[in-house]
């Protein structure tokens, strides 16, 4: 009987050399993962644990820098900012996506044309989207503000009035939703056409076909861009940074008009850039990390009790 495993000249049994030739296929992913992810991950960890400043060697405090968080009064702040994003601007534009989705997945002519038009602001660089919205939302000269004032209206102050300054940015995160829209594209596309023939024989409204047919379908979409859109609310930076740069005098770094743009993660940039304390922006880092684990792992098991990833 001939043996099971072929062993090369070497020695090494054919699973062996696969199993070797993989790791060197993986071997660039593995370095980048080692050297620009874990080994942040476990200096941020141990600078969260001292008062370092970049120019001086780490003190260890301890847990110092965690004390400080509880205490500091624009932590609330910071997370109330970034909740607002999470939970009022992340639902409007997976909203708006999903109904974009569903023109464009509708046989007509031109579908193609309206397809590039809707992914396209996702492709413009981010902050110079931001400096284009800064010139719309204007209330003096903005293209925006002259709508408002053939109508009769008064435009609102975008940038310099708190309660409009999130807003903005909700505006801006939702022109640039055409990433998620292709994605629930592909998604609804996916969906045997054979069920909305069923549900025509049966009588079914088209309200009815959505939601018994079309949601569950895509429920597995839904859930990926919500998880990634939770994890990347919870980062939101960018369209902050801009807004309440432009917003302030002389172009500081600010949190906005009353903090209403201060967001966590401009927070912590602010800590660790503009006031070097390495130390303190770790610890809000690693806290950071702890609350989007949580809440992603909240969401996975919330959300995957209602989907069926089964399909005919």
């Amino acid at each position: 009987m001939r043996q099971a495993i072929k062993t090369s000249k070497r020695g090494l049994s054919v699973s062996k050399r696969n199993t070797v030739r993989g790791m060197l296929f993986a071997l660039p992913w593995l370095i980048g993962f080692l050297c620009f992810q874990l080994y942040p991950i476990l200096c941020a960890l141990y600078y969260s644990l001292t008062d370092f400043n970049i120019f001086g060697k780490p003190q260890f405090v301890g847990l110092k820098n965690y004390q400080t968080i509880i205490s500091d009064p624009k932590i609330p702040v910071s997370l109330g900012n970034t909740l607002y994003m999470v939970l009022l601007g992340l639902p409007i534009g997976l909203l708006l996506a999903l109904l974009l989705a569903l023109l464009m997945n509708k046989n007509k002519r031109g579908r193609g044309f309206f397809r590039t038009a809707f992914y396209i602001p996702t492709v413009v660089p981010l902050v110079a989207a931001c400096m284009l919205f800064l010139w719309l939302l204007n209330p003096e000269y903005g293209l925006i503000g002259y709508v408002f004032k053939l109508l009769g209206l008064s435009s609102p102050s975008w940038i310099s009035d708190p309660k409009y300054t999130k807003a903005a940015l909700i505006i801006l995160d939702s022109w640039r939703c055409g990433q998620s829209a292709i994605i629930f594209l592909a998604g609804l596309q996916a969906i045997p056409h054979s069920y909305y023939e069923a549900a025509d024989i049966d009588g079914a409204s088209a309200w009815q076909k959505f939601w018994r047919i079309t949601v569950p379908s895509i429920a597995p979409t839904i859930e990926f861009l919500l998880i990634m859109g939770v994890i990347q609310s919870f980062q939101y930076f960018t369209q902050g940074f801009v807004f309440a740069s432009y917003s302030s005098e002389q172009f500081n770094i600010t949190g906005g008009p009353k903090n209403s743009l201060l967001f966590y993660g401009l927070y912590l940039y602010q800590n660790a850039f503009s006031y070097l304390k390495m130390g303190y922006a770790s610890a809000l880092a690693i806290l950071m990390f702890i609350i989007v684990a949580v809440v992603t792992v909240i969401a996975f098991r919330t959300i995957e009790k209602h989907i069926n990833y089964e399909a005919d």
